[in-house]
């Protein structure tokens, strides 16, 4: 009998933050061996709770929410949506111009389904977060990246994004706060991106799941408001903010030029259809996760969890010798560079391998991120204080005696 086989479409597509490293770690689990999993941005096996509120009201909507909704959600989510872009300086945003999703990941996927034909081209930021890269080839485009400066606090290269675009180029993709850097870009920087869009007729893609996980004082600007006349698709969602990963609960809205774009705004609209709808029940609690702006706030000031965890894995790893980092901004993730030369680094990958197998820690690899050189790998610093302690600690010993071959 002849093999059945996966589809060519996956030849080129990869998930390292659920690959195969992950699947070692889960036969090493499965083997009895306490692996401490460290790939995913998941808040609650680390001891994050959504907020009680947000569970009531998840509670009473039961009831109500048992049919499908419209396609594009329920009128009360769309409208926190909204709401939510005008308090941001996104201007012209209505609730018909809202898409809810079975979290951000599903509405990536149907923006790039929705736009691109064979042999366009997008513009993806190296490292990056894989599922754009994966969304662009699956909807039959290409990939191309553009450098984030690692001694320039991981800010887009913008001559290097310049040199990228060509007569094939439809959009831009910008994931800010950045995953896995923990970037925050400067206002300046986001202006040079939406002049490069005006110039040369591009949509923008602006990911920022991370928008409500700044530190510092910094200040997140929405991509759409910086370039309100330029067709901007902002994606964002309640997952990381409020806790609630396994809820779902995504949003997708439209802003700035609509005027040329009513054929795309159709297919849109078609494959939302098509889903039926994402979850009625994760759209209820839309509306009180944007209304509540403390629960995130607490987590990020100082005395926080995340603020707190952060500095202490930040000034654990940037003391380990062979290591440096560039201290995150925004979210809940380092992505540390290794001395690849003095450990004779060659494979990123193999490195996670042997640090998994020899330390029982999990980690992803630079290159899960399209990071081109075999020299970084992301940390999620969602555990408490003693399990950061020690994977310093493992990372420290593990490091002492470690050459690739």
């Amino acid at each position: 009998m002849k093999p059945i086989k996966k589809s060519s479409k996956l030849n080129y597509i990869g998930y390292d933050i659920r690959g195969p490293v992950t699947d070692l770690a889960d036969q090493m689990s499965a083997d009895g061996i306490d692996i401490l999993k460290l790939n995913t941005g998941n808040p609650a096996p680390f001891g994050f709770n959504a907020p009680a509120e947000m569970i009531a009201e998840l509670i009473r909507d039961i009831p109500e929410s048992q049919g499908y909704s419209a396609s594009k959600g329920i009128t009360c989510a769309r409208e926190a949506v909204a709401n939510y872009c005008t308090e941001r300086g996104i201007p012209g945003v209505t609730p018909n111009d809202v898409y809810t999703g079975n979290g951000v990941s599903e509405l990536i996927l149907m923006s790039m389904q929705a736009l691109l034909d064979r042999g366009d081209e997008v513009l993806v930021p190296a490292p990056d977060y894989p599922l754009w890269t994966a969304a662009v080839t699956l909807a039959g485009g290409t990939p191309v990246y553009y450098h984030c400066d690692e001694k320039s606090e991981w800010n887009p290269d913008m001559a290097d994004m310049r040199k990228q675009i060509t007569s094939r180029t439809k959009a831009i993709v910008v994931i800010n706060p950045n995953n896995p850097t923990g970037a925050l870009y400067p206002k300046e920087i986001l202006e040079q991106i939406a002049d490069l869009a005006r110039e040369h007729d591009l949509i923008l893609f602006s990911d920022e799941i991370y928008d409500r996980l700044v530190m510092d004082g910094h200040i997140h600007h929405a991509m759409a408001s910086i370039a309100p006349d330029v067709l901007t698709l902002t994606l964002n969602g309640l997952s990381k903010s409020h806790l609630i990963a396994g809820f779902r609960a995504g949003w997708m809205c439209i802003s700035g030029d609509k005027s040329r774009a009513k054929s795309y705004i159709e297919g849109l609209t078609m494959l939302a259809s098509m889903r039926l709808c994402s979850n009625v029940l994760a759209q209820s609690v839309l509306r009180i996760g944007l209304a509540d702006p403390d629960t995130p706030r607490l987590l990020t000031e100082p005395g926080g969890r995340i603020y707190e965890q952060r500095e202490f894995i930040y000034n654990a790893i940037k003391d380990i010798p062979g290591l440096s980092v560039v201290k995150p901004k925004a979210a809940f993730y380092l992505f540390p560079k290794i001395d690849a030369k003095r450990f004779n680094i060659t494979d990123d990958e193999q490195f996670v391998v042997d640090f998994l197998r020899e330390k029982h820690v999990l980690l992803t690899h630079g290159g899960g991120f399209h990071w081109p050189k075999p020299n970084h790998f992301r940390i999620v610093y969602l555990p408490d204080m003693e399990a950061l302690a020690g994977l310093a600690t493992r990372l420290r010993e593990f490091l002492e005696s470690y050459r690739q071959a």
